[in-house]
């Protein structure tokens, strides 16, 4: 009876063992939190901004607002930040671009499928192809 509490105890370690050292290993394959922010981000078109700390630098406060493509985006703190610890942050967008999207929700990619209305011919010139 001492042998089998014995032989169940020394299994039960053994698995507890194996199923601790798995864990580590997937903890360890867990990206950090900055790796994680890039692989979720699915746009290859994903943008930070600066956004400024009350008392910003001159430097942050004139590119707060920018968009930049985020493998494209200065460092921070910037290089010309003259703070000890500076508090500036980025802000993430989806897209580099803002506003109002011109494309027609009504053309997908056939005909009259432009950017905008042109009220007027913007074209100059006589026509290339008329010599034909």
């Amino acid at each position: 009876m001492r042998t089998l509490f014995i032989v169940v105890a020394v299994l039960l370690l053994g698995w507890l063992w194996l199923r601790r050292r798995a864990a580590a290993r997937n903890n360890e394959a867990q990206p950090d939190r900055q790796e994680r922010r890039q692989l979720e981000s699915s746009s290859a078109y994903h943008a930070v901004a600066i956004k400024s700390a009350v008392y910003a630098c001159d430097a942050a406060k004139a590119l707060e607002g920018k968009r930049f493509l985020a493998t494209d985006a200065p460092r921070l703190p910037l290089p010309e930040c003259p703070r000890d610890a500076c508090e500036c942050r980025f802000q993430h967008y989806d897209d580099r671009r803002s506003g109002r999207d011109r494309r027609s929700p009504f053309a997908s990619g056939g005909m009259a499928s432009t950017t905008g209305t042109h009220e007027q011919e913007r074209r100059h010139g006589d026509d290339r192809r008329s010599e034909d």
